[in-house]
């Protein structure tokens, strides 16, 4: 076999393959085999008629066609290692000579990594905000860890802001009934807007068994988009009382003895979380500095199934149906031209920003090892509310593998950036981001083999990550 690599442009190439009849023999013998177990020929059985009788009763193209389909996509495969091509996504192939018993050729054309040039990053710096954290906030967090404990009790009055409610839901658009928009004995925090705006002004100062219309723009369905009347009857109302916040709810609810050491805790917890809000703005705002520093070609064909999987995303709850996405937006507001600008703004950034990373790895030579991908795997498994063993099986049905293990490359590539540049906060105090970040050993240790589950960047990345979604909330200090 003998292959070609033509640069079209820096983000794409052509591969042009020639290969010789006498390599495609194995490719033969099993489309002879497969055909021979389809066709029914008097005097064999099933799978043993020999090629030639296979060839007099169905013809050469079928056996050429079966040869053909199987062997380009391999021998592609065996161009791309033999070249040492880069490649991203999928290539378009071409057959483009065809000469029976004596040669195959075709061209691939397939998009590939650009040659990105880092620039010197001693000097990089960023600034972040400083840490805040008020009374109100730790009071917060305890009036959140106090309903947790707290008890709803039904009450005869009209029904407020904060109550629950127990009501049934109907609704019609020109007189149509929406099927997908009624539902009978809902629970419902008034205030949550958790439901159809609107609702919560239709509810309160309603009292039990008193029914209410209002008109609100339905956001999904078949109707997204348009106006709905809809009827919501109030059955029961039930209001939260909340456990008072003394020394013996301290005692209920965590492992403190006293109100004053819960609400320290409490305030430690808080601003952890907040430090690695900080943690997450250096990581950004790193990446960013590095994408005005460096030129970042973007494959096309890349960008595009970037695109299609973001407005995937969006128009998922839809059915699938991007006008009715759009007619929703446009009632909420929204501009669906502003919608695919940002849209592809967006994955425009992320392609650069994973070619990006993809190249600091290179340069640093960035290891995983299996620890680092388990625990990953164990924190995404959480997150979707499954188990380890099932998230894995859902990704290798779905290819995903190789974008979690890319992604804890990244990631570690990031973080060493992030850990030796320059971050201060607004009030000019440098921060050490270490046990955000990891220190600089725990690189070593890791691609040594020696890194146990928790340790290392990448560890210490998913805890900057887990903030990232995380956002402000702090976790309850249970018994």
């Amino acid at each position: 076999m003998k292959s070609t690599v033509e640069q079209l442009s820096p983000t794409r190439v052509k591969i042009n393959v020639e290969v010789p009849f006498d390599e495609l023999k194995p490719n033969f013998d099993r489309a002879y085999r497969k055909i021979a177990q389809q066709v029914r020929i008097p005097g064999f059985r099933p799978g043993k008629a020999p090629a030639p009788v296979l060839e007099s009763r169905i013809g050469r193209a079928p056996v050429l066609d079966e040869v053909v389909n199987e062997a380009i996509p391999a021998k592609y495969l065996e161009a791309v290692r033999t070249g040492e091509v880069r490649t991203l996504g999928q290539p378009d192939f071409e057959v483009t000579k065809l000469e029976d018993r004596e040669v195959l050729e075709f061209s691939a054309e397939v998009d590939v990594r650009p040659e990105i040039t880092l620039p010197d990053l001693s000097d990089l710096s960023v600034s972040v905000a400083d840490i805040e954290l008020t009374d109100a906030e730790v009071d917060e967090q305890l009036d959140e860890l106090r309903a947790r404990f707290g008890t709803l009790t039904g009450v005869d009055r009209p029904a407020e802001n904060g109550d629950f409610v127990s009501i049934d839901l109907s609704a019609t658009v020109d007189g149509q009934e929406v099927p997908e928009a009624s539902t009978t004995g809902l629970s419902y925090e008034i205030g949550s807007g958790q439901l159809v705006e609107g609702i919560d002004e239709a509810i309160i100062g309603a009292s039990a068994g008193e029914s209410k219309t209002f008109t609100t723009k339905l956001v999904a369905g078949e109707y997204a988009g348009k106006d709905a009347e809809v009827t919501v009857k109030v059955n029961t109302i039930k209001q939260r009382e909340l456990p008072e916040a003394d020394d013996e709810f301290a005692q209920l609810a965590s492992e403190f003895d006293t109100l004053e050491e819960l609400k320290s805790d409490l305030r430690e917890r808080l601003t952890r979380m907040k430090r690695m809000q900080q943690g997450v703005e250096a990581r950004d705002k790193v990446l960013d500095a590095l994408l005005e520093r460096v030129d970042v070609p973007l494959p096309e064909k890349v960008l595009e199934a970037e695109i299609d999987n973001r407005k995937h995303d969006a128009i998922h709850p839809y059915d699938h149906d991007e006008e009715a996405y759009k007619k929703a937006l446009e009632a909420q507001g929204g501009d669906p031209e502003a919608w695919e600008r940002e849209v592809r703004e967006e994955a425009e950034k992320s392609v650069r920003q994973q070619l990006l990373l993809d190249a600091l790895a290179d340069e640093q030579d960035v290891q995983v090892n299996d620890a680092e991908l388990t625990e990953r795997i164990i924190y995404q498994a959480q997150r979707f509310g499954v188990s380890p063993d099932e998230y894995v099986q859902r990704a290798q049905q779905s290819g995903q593998l190789g974008a979690i293990f890319a992604d804890v490359r990244r990631g570690k590539a990031l973080a060493s950036v992030v850990r030796n540049a320059t971050v201060t906060d607004a009030s000019g105090q440098e921060l050490d981001l270490t046990d955000l970040f990891g220190p600089e050993e725990d690189q070593a240790q890791a691609e040594a083999g020696e890194g146990t589950e928790g340790a290392g960047e990448a560890g210490q990345a998913d805890a900057v990550t887990e903030a990232d979604e995380a956002g402000s909330a702090a976790a309850s200090p249970n018994k």
